[in-house]
């Protein structure tokens, strides 16, 4: 049975529960030990290198690349694929080590997440928006003037701030929730990991107002692909203890395997998917790392069952009820 969401206050970095019961469901509030040498440094130093290399792209690359929206599928994909197999380079948790039926699911909801959820926050999000902006005569040309970076950096905390807030509701209301539990019920960490989850959490979280805005395609697409760069190192088995001056901007995988944990109330903090800024900000910050993760006796779902478990309550009720007329009806 999922855990049902408390209403008290989310989780602050002041009140950490450093106890017995944190090293029992695998949680670890003390830094991680930094390996020394050369190959630690570099394997630390990947997720800020790998910023910077999409960022470039999208800066100098030719026009013909950097303003066709298939050229952002392929920079995703191209990402989520060298991430993956950073992971059996430098595989951070054997635990997390990643296999055939993991890797199928994963890749399932991949060619979800850029098909069927795309299209429909493109016609059931975006789209009403933009005809909103139109009908009510918003134009913001200045967002499109303002110098390229400034634009990428105005579209992450536009999202972010969007998802971040929606990410919070998930945990703190029921009926949301119900949406975004098939998300923690992973029980391994993985490159793909963040594209997990049942189709209406999925949807809810690509909302987002940059419809209101009229920023310029490509610091858009930049925007969306450094998003993606610090997500899916935030949800890899990779070993990589980025600097701070990376992390305290940017979620890590220590942040994120912590909101993963299986001590649910340990799950509502680190809220941001990437920009993990917003939770020092808004006091939902919280330091520490997850070896385990998953909920409910680590039961892991499949994909039938993610899709069902928003209306799994719903249909154990009606089971029920039938079982009982049954019974009294004396029917078999």
């Amino acid at each position: 049975m999922a855990r049902t969401p408390t209403f008290s206050p989310d989780c602050h970095e002041e009140h950490e529960p450093v106890s017995s019961h944190a090293s029992a469901v695998g949680i670890d509030f003390a830094p991680a030990p930094r390996a020394s040498g050369l190959k630690a440094l570099f394997v630390d130093l990947l997720p800020p290198f790998t910023v910077l290399a999409v960022v470039l792209f999208w800066m100098f690359a030719p026009a013909s690349l950097t303003q066709s929206p298939w050229s952002l599928v392929v920079a995703g994909l191209a990402v989520t694929a060298f991430v993956q197999l950073l992971e059996w380079a430098f595989e951070r948790h054997e635990g997390w080590r990643m296999n055939g039926r993991e890797f199928a699911t994963d890749v399932f909801y991949v060619v979800l997440g850029y098909t069927a959820i795309g299209w429909l926050v493109e016609v059931a999000g975006d789209g009403p928006l933009f005809a909103l902006k139109e009908t009510l005569g918003i134009a913001t040309p200045w967002a499109g003037e303002l110098p390229f970076l400034v634009q990428v950096v105005m579209v992450m905390v536009l999202f972010e701030f969007g998802q971040y807030w929606m990410h919070r509701l998930m945990h703190n209301s029921t009926p949301f929730w119900l949406t975004h539990a098939p998300h923690h019920h992973v029980t391994q960490l993985n490159a793909m990991k963040g594209y997990v989850g049942n189709p209406i959490e999925l949807f809810l979280i690509g909302l987002s107002v940059l419809a209101f805005f009229d920023f310029d395609a490509v610091p858009v697409f930049c925007a969306f692909n450094v998003l993606g760069v610090v997500s899916t190192y935030a949800h890899a088995n990779v070993r990589a203890n980025p600097p701070a001056f990376y992390s305290f901007f940017f979620t890590t995988i220590r942040h994120h395997s912590l909101h993963h944990s299986t001590d649910y109330e340990s799950t509502r903090c680190n809220y941001a998917n990437s920009l993990i800024l917003l939770d020092r900000l808004m006091g939902t910050y919280r330091e520490g790392e997850a070896t385990v993760v998953g909920q409910d006796d680590l039961r892991r779902l499949t994909i039938r069952e993610q899709f069902l478990f928003p209306f799994q309550p719903v249909i154990d009720r009606l089971r029920s009820t039938t079982k009982t007329t049954k019974a009294s009806t004396g029917q078999p």
